[in-house]
C-alpha cells in the first residue's frame, strides 16, 4: 500500500467559506426530479440562484449545503431520500478522491483514501478507520449541528455510498459488511433491507460499518497504480490547502481553483462565489502578497511538473488534462514557468 500522509488537523467547518462542490446539490435536484425552472424551493434560504447552482464549477458554503440539504429533506415525499441520494453517490461522483478509491488495490486502501480526503469534497464530514485485526470498523461523523431527521437521512446516504464503493472494488455487493446507525428504528426502516446487502443494527452507539478483513484485502481487478498517484497527488494537494489558513482569500481562491477542472476557473466566477466584486478580490489577494494569475499559474505549474515528473503521459496528453486546447499554448506557459520545455525538464529529472 502506498505511503500516504498523517491526517492534519483540520479547522472546524466554515459556514461562511465556499468549498463544498454543488455537484452533491446538482444530484439531489436530479433525485427529486426538479427542473431548472423548479429550482427555487431548494434554494430557499441559500442565497443561491439557479444559474449559479447550475455552473459547472460552483461552490457551496457549508450553511448553504445544508440548508439544499434540508429543504430536500422538507420535499420529498418518501422517507427513504437519503438511500435513493446515496444511490447516486457512486466513486465517479467524488472526484479525485472518487478516481482515487476506483484505482485504489483493494477495499481497505479505497477506504484509507475516503479516510484521508473526504473533507476535500464535503468540509463537514469525516469518516475515521480504525484496524480492529480481523475486521476494519469504519465511523461516520458529521461535523455540524443538524437536526435528527437529516442526520438520519446523511446516515442513510453514505452508508449507500460506501455500498457503491464497495461493489466497484469487490465486482459484486458486500454481504459480509455489518452496519451499525445511531438511530433508532425509523417507521420506514423496512425499506433498509431494500438497499443494504449486509447485517443491519439500530441504536449504536456510533455510526459506523464493520468489514471483515479479508473482504478489505480482496484485490481490486481495476486497480491501476499510475493512475492511483496521479489521483493521490492532487488529492494530497487539496488537503493540504484545507489545512492552510481557513480565512485567507488566497486559500479560498486555490480550493475553488482545485475543485474545478484546471485552468477554467476565472476571476470574474471566483469573486461572484466570494459575495465579493473582482476589484475587491484583487485588493484582497494584493494584501496577501498574491493575485488570481500568480495563484493559478503556480497551481497548474506545479501539476504539469508532478505529470511530466511521474507519468508517461505525452506533452499532448498533459496539456489536454491542463485544459489547454493547443498543446503549443501550453509549450509556451511552461517554458514561461520554468525556462525550458515540457520536454527538456522530463529529460533532466533522474530515470
Amino acid at each position: 500500500m502506498p505511503d500516504r500522509p498523517t491526517m492534519p488537523q483540520l479547522p472546524y467547518p466554515q459556514s461562511n467559506v465556499a468549498s463544498n462542490p454543488a455537484s452533491y446539490s446538482r444530484l439531489i435536484a436530479r433525485e427529486l426530479g426538479l427542473t431548472p425552472a423548479g429550482l427555487a424551493p431548494l434554494l430557499t434560504g441559500t442565497g443561491l440562484t439557479a444559474e449559479y447552482l447550475l455552473a459547472e464549477d460552483s461552490l457551496l458554503t457549508t450553511q448553504q449545503q445544508v440548508q439544499v440539504l434540508n429543504n430536500a429533506l422538507d420535499m420529498s415525499d418518501d422517507p427513504a431520500f437519503g438511500f435513493r441520494l446515496g444511490h447516486r453517490l457512486t466513486p465517479a461522483t467524488h472526484g479525485a478522491m472518487g478516481f482515487l478509491t476506483l484505482s485504489s488495490g483493494n477495499l481497505m486502501e479505497a477506504m484509507q483514501a475516503i479516510h484521508l480526503y473526504a473533507p476535500t469534497r464535503m468540509n463537514f464530514v469525516r469518516i475515521e478507520v480504525q484496524d480492529q485485526g480481523r475486521w476494519l470498523e469504519c465511523y461516520g461523523h458529521f461535523d455540524v449541528p443538524v437536526r435528527d431527521e437529516l442526520k438520519r437521512c446523511l446516515s442513510e446516504a453514505f452508508i449507500m455510498m460506501f455500498f457503491e464503493t464497495a461493489k466497484s472494488i469487490l465486482g459484486r455487493p458486500a454481504h459480509e459488511v455489518e452496519t451499525f446507525f445511531s438511530h433508532a428504528p425509523p417507521a420506514h426502516q423496512e425499506r433498509y433491507r431494500e438497499y443494504l446487502p449486509g447485517p443491519l443494527h439500530f441504536s449504536a452507539d456510533q455510526f459506523m460499518v464493520k468489514i471483515p478483513k479479508a473482504v478489505c484485502l480482496y484485490p481490486n481487478n481495476a486497480a491501476n497504480h499510475e493512475s492511483y498517484q496521479l489521483a493521490l497527488q492532487q488529492c494530497e494537494k487539496m488537503l493540504s490547502q484545507l489545512a492552510s489558513d481557513a480565512q485567507s482569500t488566497r486559500y479560498r481562491v486555490e480550493k475553488m481553483m482545485l475543485s474545478c477542472p484546471p485552468g477554467t476557473l476565472t476571476e470574474e466566477e471566483a469573486a461572484a462565489a466570494l459575495f465579493m466584486s473582482k476589484r475587491t478580490l484583487a485588493r484582497k489577494l494584493k494584501q496577501e502578497g498574491s493575485g488570481f494569475r500568480s495563484i493559478r499559474d503556480q497551481l497548474l505549474s506545479q501539476q504539469a511538473k508532478e505529470y511530466l515528473r511521474d507519468s508517461r503521459l505525452t506533452t499532448d496528453t498533459i496539456a489536454a488534462l491542463l485544459n489547454y486546447h493547443d498543446s503549443a499554448n501550453f509549450r509556451r506557459a511552461f517554458k514561461r514557468w520554468f525556462a525550458m520545455t515540457p520536454e527538456q525538464y522530463r529529460h533532466r529529472r533522474p530515470q
